[in-house]
């Protein structure tokens, strides 16, 4: 059965697997980059990285529209309780566990977490998921470069997700540099282009990184989607 991976622009990304709809990092209000209203989301799962408000965006109203489960650590799983979400599960960094869709487990992430409440959010991290089928898919989100990625890699990644706008996260010579540790299959790049700050040429990169490396680089317009 194919996995398929949608942008919505920003970090925000759908995946399809196993007959589960999931959403990561459900930003859809105030993201100029999205291509749907949160209203139009469905969701069986929310995975959300961390606290920041781009990244916890919709999550509470889809989730209490949808009965989706929200995934996180276990800080921001109890925020998201405290809220009203009648369905959260929290993990901490390196712990995996087997959800319906696949195994997984939160990586470490180099940001910050505060929830939009000032709340502690915990740490942020990444998601590494091997679907019930076998592929093996990496969502860095907010991070900057850290040696770990090489451990990561090591799992053998048919997709990497990671961020290369700079400024809250790596930006290109970093992503690239990423990519060498990861040797994934293929990698994705997200968390760019949503604002001026954060613009970036992904064609320019997808060219370096597919000269200076063995990954296909597949850059998607929000909306696009790609079929591990």
């Amino acid at each position: 059965m194919t996995t398929k991976l949608t942008w919505h622009g920003h970090a925000t990304l759908g995946l399809e697997t196993g007959g589960y709809k999931l959403v990561i990092d459900p930003f859809f209000t105030g993201n100029p980059a999205a291509d749907i209203s949160p209203a139009a989301v469905q969701a069986d799962f929310l995975l959300v990285s961390h606290g920041h408000g781009d990244h916890v965006g919709d999550a509470i109203a889809i989730a209490r529209r949808t009965g989706a489960t929200i995934i996180s650590n276990y800080e921001i799983a109890s925020w998201f309780e405290g809220q009203g979400v009648k369905k959260t599960y929290g993990q901490h960094l390196g712990g995996g566990h087997k959800h319906p869709f696949g195994y997984l487990k939160l990586t470490l992430a180099l940001h910050g977490s505060m929830l939009p409440d000032g709340s502690y959010g915990g740490n942020p991290c990444g998601f590494l998921l091997t679907t019930n089928e076998g592929k093996k898919l990496y969502f860095a989100q907010d991070t900057g470069l850290f040696g770990d990625m090489k451990l990561i890699g090591e799992e053998g990644l048919d997709v990497a997700v990671i961020p290369i706008g700079d400024n809250y996260t790596m930006g290109p010579n970093d992503a690239l540099r990423a990519v060498r540790m990861l040797e994934p299959k293929v990698v994705v790049p997200i968390h760019y282009n949503t604002w001026e700050l954060i613009a970036q040429d992904a064609a320019a990169w997808k060219v370096r990184v597919e000269q200076e490396t063995n990954t296909k680089v597949i850059v998607l317009k929000p909306g696009e989607s790609y079929s591990v």
